[in-house]
């Protein structure tokens, strides 16, 4: 009686089934109708070749001569079948592994932040394409399998009907391989999600070191990383190692079995041949369906193997996409009401999940009303960023509340809510698009002229015109093309477009020369009319004009006012100024 499927293997075969692979009947039927026709005319091989020789050793010449063609067309039938069946289960495993891969992406990009942020992008990406493979492979195998079994099943009738005896004695051996098949599957399982933390680890190391190419020259850190990765590739050759010799065990194992039972058979059949009790043609056919047996066993042999890798993977990507995000909208959550885009701290507070026993934010409050613009000012760790974040709900507040138009952001939706406000951070972001597609992002579906006034507002539009194929250029990868000033204004350009009712600036104009930050600070000037702006700067003529200062330290808020107030008081926000925290210090 065959073993039960463990609980975890049936019911990640039963989920692949019922999500990915049902969707894809047609390829599948396909895939069958060629797989039976397939082992239909293997099996016939053994009957040609034992009808052959026997008609060969009687001397029926005037009936020999139709085994040629015979063999011919069974060949060329086969052929065609063989075709037909990999082509079919090719689309269908792609089709479930791009199935697959959707789902994974659509699962991330809709995830926590933290939850993003846990892993590396290289660990990611790693399920996408190592894992992705071992999935592939494993449903390639597990298709093919069915061919496997049914061709090993028309060469066992075969055999039958050439000799039920040898078909026991040959039928005898394979089942011993059995239980040590499992075990060695077993092991492959966990070794594989090793292999694949390995392959992570890896990415990561090596993402980090090209991401860091110039600090590792100018540093001549070169021996060092170098050293690094040599640990990472050692421990990666080790785990894959393993994983070859349990796998590489496999094949010689079921060869020698089908080795044993072919010496027997051909022992036993020479026997009866040389006493008289069979005929050279059943000699040759037996052993022709014997031997052409031993490969799809073998495969069968080795099923388990690649099966166990591939649910290894399997549970790894549903891992990922079964991981609920926290921050979803509330039960009843309305959209967020109309209103100018008042912003209320309430006593906020926020702790890191794993963060330890500091939190990043304690009992901050401050108000930003409509068509003012509150600066963020403190030494690095002050929590600025994550006030920041915490508007558009990139994490949720542990502590106090957040009211927007005296709603508490908890209580709307996700989608009105961030519909509402538009971010610039440090890093501008920067897609492997068009110049047009990366601005009309901040409003998909605008025109070309509302993609261009955005650019003009934000001093982006005579550069952008000036290139090959002007706002039809790609800008490569995280902006390649660009200048770090031109980045950070098409990035600003694509927040004007939004025209929201809430803007968020972290450091937006850090990276701009003074000519060109003149021209963006008249552009938002004019944006922040009847808006409520949140500023992150290092620079003292962005901070003096804000309509309110609140100075932050360790999580919390010091000390609030406009530059004036704040200077006469000659607290932390003074200090600031006067030690030349900001990168353009005037006259003050």
């Amino acid at each position: 009686m065959a073993k039960p499927l463990p609980a975890s293997t049936r019911l990640l075969t039963l989920r692949l089934w019922q999500e990915q692979v049902r969707r894809h009947r047609p390829g599948i039927v396909l895939a069958l109708v060629c797989t039976v026709v397939m082992a239909g005319l293997t099996a016939l091989y053994p009957v040609v070749i034992q009808q052959s020789f026997d008609l060969f050793t009687a001397n029926r010449m005037d009936l020999l001569w139709l085994i040629p063609p015979a063999i011919i067309a069974v060949t060329l039938a086969k052929s065609a079948a063989q075709y037909g069946q990999a082509v079919a289960i090719q689309s269908v495993v792609l089709r479930v592994i791009e199935g697959l891969q959707q789902d994974l992406f659509r699962a991330l990009t809709r995830a926590d932040l933290a939850t993003v942020a846990r892993d590396a992008p290289a660990r990611h990406a790693a399920r996408f394409t190592a894992d992705a493979a071992m999935i592939r492979e494993a449903l390639t195998k597990s298709i093919n399998a069915i061919a496997d079994v049914l061709t090993v099943v028309g060469l066992i009738g075969s055999m039958v009907w050439l000799d039920w005896q040898l078909s026991l004695i040959a039928g005898l051996m394979y089942p011993i391989a059995i239980l040590p098949i499992t075990k060695l599957g077993k092991r492959i399982r966990r070794a594989s999600s090793g292999v694949q933390d390995r392959v992570g680890e890896t990415a990561a190391v090596l993402t980090e070191s090209f991401a860091a190419a110039r600090v590792v020259r100018a540093y001549r850190l070169e021996d060092q990383e170098e050293a690094r990765a040599a640990r990472i590739f050692a421990g990666l050759r080790d785990s894959l190692q393993s994983i070859a010799r349990t796998r590489s065990s496999l094949d010689p194992m079921l060869e020698a079995l089908g080795g044993i039972a072919v010496a027997a058979v051909i022992a036993f059949l020479g026997w009866r041949v040389s006493s008289g009790a069979g005929t050279i043609g059943e000699f040759t056919g037996f052993v022709a369906a014997l031997l052409i047996a031993s490969r799809p066993v073998r495969a069968l042999g080795s099923l388990n193997a690649a099966l166990q890798e591939g649910l290894a993977g399997l549970a790894r990507v549903y891992a990922v996409i079964d991981e609920r995000p926290r921050i979803v909208d509330a039960a009843g959550a309305v959209p967020l009401p109309e209103g100018r885009g008042r912003i209320e701290f309430d006593a906020v507070g926020f702790r890191y999940e794993g963060g330890g026993t500091d939190a990043a934010l304690t009992g901050l409050a401050f108000i930003a009303e409509p068509g003012r613009t509150v600066a963020l000012v403190g030494p690095s760790g002050a929590g600025k960023s994550t006030a920041l974040a915490l508007v558009p709900r990139l994490h949720d507040v542990t502590e106090g509340v957040i009211r927007i138009d005296g709603t508490d952001i908890r209580s709307v939706t996700l989608v009105s809510l961030r519909d509402a406000i538009a971010y610039v951070g440090q890093e501008a972001v920067i897609f492997d698009d068009t110049a047009f597609a990366n601005i009309a992002n901040g409003r998909p579906g605008a025109t070309r002229a509302a993609v261009e006034d955005a650019a003009r507002a934000a001093a982006a539009h005579e550069f952008l015109a000036a290139l090959p194929q002007g706002y039809d250029t790609v800008l490569g990868s995280g902006g390649s093309r660009l200048s770090g000033g031109q980045r950070q204004r098409v990035s600003l350009a694509r927040a004007l477009l939004r025209n929201p009712r809430i803007l968020l600036l972290d450091e937006a104009t850090s990276a701009l020369d003074a000519e060109n930050e003149r021209l963006v600070q008249e552009a938002l000037a004019r944006l922040r009319a009847g808006r409520t702006t949140l500023v992150i700067a290092h620079r003292l003529s962005t901070v003096r004009d804000a309509d309110l200062i609140v100075a932050m330290e360790n999580g919390r808020a010091v000390e609030q006012g406009d530059h004036a107030a704040l200077m006469a008081a000659g607290g932390l926000y003074a200090r600031l100024v006067r030690t030349q925290a900001f990168s353009d210090v005037l006259a003050v």
